[in-house]
């Protein structure tokens, strides 16, 4: 399975209808529907498909028409980031309606190519299960135990200042947790 790291955008055009598709980490999915219809208050639909992993290693999708034919417009896009293996992402796809009717097929087939085109430009990596790790060090170890964890490439972090100590959580695979634990 892939993931997407960060936000890609690109824009597709068929019959004169613009398809504006952001491709999103599923983090930065939530409440950017509603900002994109802000952002593009004449476009006629935002469209959006999703796919991410449950705390049971369940695959959970999901997908939004927003006002155009059913199933025209979001299973086609969810279609494509299940044929992409994609995971724990969202695509957004703002429609401008270009003047030419594309009929049902065609908006299916228009919405399915915006998606591929987006996964196309964007730099994708394989999945890895993120697991949390929590433990404990002095004051003096944080820039050390902070360069460690830059070293394995654990960027997630979260830390709670004590009174005697600082309490760490951070999110990785279980291989660079393996690794930092054995270093």
């Amino acid at each position: 399975m892939l993931t997407v790291k960060e936000v890609s955008v690109f824009t597709t055009e068929v019959n004169r209808s613009k398809f504006i598709t952001y491709l999103v980490p599923i983090s930065e999915y939530k409440g950017l529907q509603e900002k994109l219809k802000t952002k593009y208050p004449k476009a006629n639909h935002v469209v959006y498909a999703l796919r991410s992993l449950n705390a049971y290693d369940q695959v959970v999708e999901n997908s939004s028409d927003d006002g155009e034919p059913k199933g025209c417009a979001g299973v086609p896009a969810l279609n494509v980031l299940r044929g992409e293996e994609l995971i724990n992402c969202a695509v957004l796809i703002v429609r401008y309606f270009g003047g030419i009717k594309l009929g049902t097929g065609g908006m299916a087939r228009a919405y399915a190519l915006s998606v591929k085109n987006v996964t196309r430009e964007a730099e994708l990596a394989v999945y890895e299960k993120q697991i949390p790790y929590e433990f404990t060090t002095d004051y003096s170890q944080i820039d050390k135990t902070l360069y460690a964890l830059k070293q394995y490439g654990i960027v997630r972090i979260e830390r709670d200042y004590g009174v005697e100590c600082v309490k760490w959580r951070i999110y990785a695979s279980e291989e660079k947790i393996k690794e930092f634990t054995q270093h």
